[in-house]
């Protein structure tokens, strides 16, 4: 449980700003306290070289050496040239008979009867030398007193910051746990609830925010895989139903029909389905992204051939709008966009068809259009879906599978193009697609 706690991001958090603090505290802390120490050290030596330079002007006058044995609360010594002891305080020679105090130049620290002491020394007058020792005990008492306080504030402040921040982690995590368990419950029959979006405006917001916008494309993408699948059920039945009709009607009856008729119907239906099962099998492939063979196409020659397909089915065909051009991609599948968008145009025209090929600023256009009533504004994105026709264009023979438009734009963003449609010139539709040049 608590390896748990500690490896989340709450505990982490609140782990990783304790440490941060808790470095900074104690190399403030042990920076104060040093501070501190020199600062108490130096005002330390400045009052005893005061004090000295007080008492070697009585040291120095007539009778000096009396007036320094009548000290009683200092540690004084007049020390002779040779390093005897010429005269000293009363606590002097309680605490260090005739032992001399040591003598230097600079102030030093040094232990008398376990206490220690700061000594500073003076010259006088015939080589003698002033030498004062100052009790360092108060000094002592006040870093220790320092360092209890700091000893106890430290942990104090590092609990205080740990719980703070153990608890605001823990409230700015709080949206967060909603949208896990909200998300926890959503299934595919689910989808479309979403979860809660926090009114802090912060970073969660925004991940509850895109992780709506997510469960908003995964349910329309699961929308449209359902009514995909609704769809392809009932086209591949209706050729499967005939035949089964047809088949059943021979075998019942065989005096009203022929195996001729029986097989010219089972031909044309099966047909119907090896092209729907194809065109789903290309639908499929253009969705996961497969490799395509790409080499150079001459878009101008795919654009001619289809103006003679639809010339000799008894179309006015006008390829006057085909420049040359060339493109990288796979020769086959651009074939079958034209193609799909040449037979969609023939489809609903009423008689006259226009194919055109025009290279301009790096990308060339092709266009197809027809005379036909055209592709309302509302349905111009609609009609790219899958087994999506119109309803001038329902019946089986005029409005073939309904997958044709949608294969012509999957292969064209195969080929990193686009495929949009407007109106033409004769107020029917016009197929325009976009496609990069080399």
């Amino acid at each position: 449980m608590a390896r748990r706690i500690w490896r989340s991001v709450r505990g982490r958090t609140t782990l990783g700003a304790t440490v941060v603090v808790a470095v900074a505290l104690l190399v403030g802390a042990l920076s104060f306290y040093g501070i501190l120490s020199a600062s108490i050290h130096g005002a330390t030596e400045r009052a005893a070289e005061q004090r000295l330079e007080e008492l070697g002007e009585r040291a120095g006058g007539p009778g000096g050496g009396r007036g320094i044995d009548a000290l009683e609360d200092e540690i004084l010594q007049v020390i002779a040239p040779d390093g005897s002891v010429r005269a000293a305080s009363e606590e002097a020679r309680d605490k260090l008979g005739s032992t001399p105090l040591p003598v230097d130049d600079d102030p030093r620290t040094t232990t008398i009867d376990g206490e220690r002491v700061l000594v500073v020394s003076e010259d006088l007058d015939r080589d003698e030398t002033l030498v004062l020792a100052v009790s360092m005990e108060d000094d002592a008492e006040t870093l220790a007193t320092v360092a209890t306080l700091l000893a106890i504030a430290l942990p104090l402040l590092l609990l205080l910051v740990a719980a703070t921040t153990w608890l605001v982690v823990g409230r700015a995590l709080r949206p967060v746990t909603r949208i896990r368990e909200e998300v926890d419950g959503i299934t595919a029959e689910r989808l479309h609830q979403r979860v809660p979006v926090p009114e802090t405006g912060d970073e969660i917001a925004a991940l509850a925010t895109t992780m709506n916008g997510m469960l908003d494309r995964l349910d329309a993408a699961a929308t449209a895989q359902r009514r995909f699948v609704s769809d392809a059920s009932h086209e591949l039945r209706s050729p499967l139903a005939t035949i089964r009709q047809h088949a059943e009607l021979a075998q019942a009856h065989p005096e009203v029909t022929s195996i001729g008729e029986l097989a010219e119907i089972v031909s044309e239906e099966g047909l119907r389905l090896q092209g729907i099962v194809e065109s789903l099998l290309l639908l499929a492939r253009l969705d996961e992204g497969a490799g395509t063979h790409d080499e150079a196409v001459d878009l101008d020659d795919i654009a001619l051939s289809e103006v003679r397909r639809l010339r000799a089915a008894g179309f006015e065909a006008d390829g006057t709008g085909i420049h040359a051009a060339q493109v990288h991609a796979d020769p086959r599948l651009l074939g079958q966009l034209v193609r799909n968008l040449a037979d969609n145009a023939a489809r609903h025209s009423r008689g006259r068809v226009a194919i055109g090929v025009t290279p301009a600023e790096g990308y060339v256009f092709v266009t197809v259009e027809d005379d036909g009533p055209g592709v309302p504004v509302e349905e111009r994105e609609r009609i790219f879906e899958r087994f999506v026709r119109l309803d001038e264009a329902r019946s089986r023979d005029a409005g073939g599978s309904g997958l044709g438009l949608a294969i012509a734009r999957g292969i064209a963003a195969s080929a990193r193009g686009t495929l949009a449609v407007d109106d033409s010139r004769w107020g029917g539709a016009r197929f325009i697609l976009t496609l990069p040049l080399p």
